[in-house]
C-alpha cells in the first residue's frame, strides 16, 4: 500500500517506519523541506509536499498539530477527496481546552471531502514505536470511526500490521466521542493516574 503522511513530526517518524517495515511505501510531508527529506531518509520514506503525498497514497494520513490541519490540508489540495485519510490528531488544547463543539475527524473530513477514519489518537507516540505495540503479551486495541467501508478496511490493514488489534467503534459521528476519550485519559496521564485502570478488565464478573 502506498502512504502519505501529512506531517512529519513523531507519529508521522512512528507509525511511518513501522508501516516501511510491513512492507508498505511511504512519502512524508511537512513545511520545512530540509527537515522533512532527513525525517524521511531516517525512516526510508520518500519526501514530498503536502500536495505530492496527498496525490502519492493510496491511503492518507493526517498527522499535524490540530490547529495546523485546516492550512495543511488545503495545502494538500483536491487529492484528498474521496480517498481514505486517516485522521491521528488530537484537538488543540488537550486535555484543558477539549471543545466537544468542534469534532476534528468531522472537521477533517468537511474540509476535504476524503473519507475519513479517526484511529490512532489514544497513544502516546512512543507506543507505535513498539514492535509490537502490546502491554503484558496483549496487544494495544486501535479503535476505528468511520462511515465508508474501504476506507475502514485500509484502516484495519494498517493496524494489524502494527501488531495491534483493530476495533470497529462506531460511524463517523462516534470519533468526536474518541477525541473526548482522549482527552480524559490524557488529563488523568498528566496528573500522574493509571488511566487503563478505571475500567475492569472484559473477564470481570459484572455486579
Amino acid at each position: 500500500m502506498r502512504i502519505g503522511i501529512l506531517g512529519a513530526g513523531g507519529m508521522a517518524d512512528a507509525l511511518g517506519t513501522q508501516w516501511i517495515r510491513a512492507g508498505h511505501e511511504v512519502m512524508v510531508a511537512g513545511r520545512d523541506p530540509r527537515r522533512t527529506a532527513e525525517r524521511a531518509a531516517a525512516m526510508g520514506a520518500r519526501p514530498g509536499t503536502f500536495a505530492q503525498a496527498a496525490a502519492f497514497g493510496d491511503v492518507a494520513v493526517a498527522a499535524v498539530l490540530a490547529q495546523a490541519a485546516p492550512d495543511v490540508l488545503e495545502a494538500a489540495g483536491p487529492a484528498l477527496r474521496g480517498k481514505p485519510l486517516i485522521d491521528v490528531m488530537n484537538a488543540p488544547g488537550v486535555p484543558d481546552r477539549y471543545d466537544a463543539a468542534q469534532p476534528l475527524a468531522q472537521t477533517v473530513s468537511r474540509l476535504t471531502g476524503a473519507h475519513v477514519v479517526k484511529a490512532f489518537n489514544l497513544c502516546h507516540v512512543d507506543v507505535w514505536r513498539m514492535t509490537p505495540p502490546a502491554f503484558d503479551g496483549r496487544p494495544v486495541a486501535v479503535p476505528l470511526c468511520g462511515d465508508d467501508p474501504a476506507a475502514l478496511e485500509a484502516a484495519r490493514t494498517l493496524v494489524s500490521d502494527l501488531g495491534c488489534t483493530p476495533l470497529h467503534a462506531g460511524r463517523l459521528d462516534r470519533a468526536a466521542l474518541l477525541e473526548a476519550t482522549a482527552a480524559f485519559v490524557i488529563g488523568l496521564w498528566f496528573a500522574g493516574a493509571d488511566a487503563q485502570a478505571i475500567l475492569p478488565p472484559l473477564t470481570a464478573p459484572a455486579r
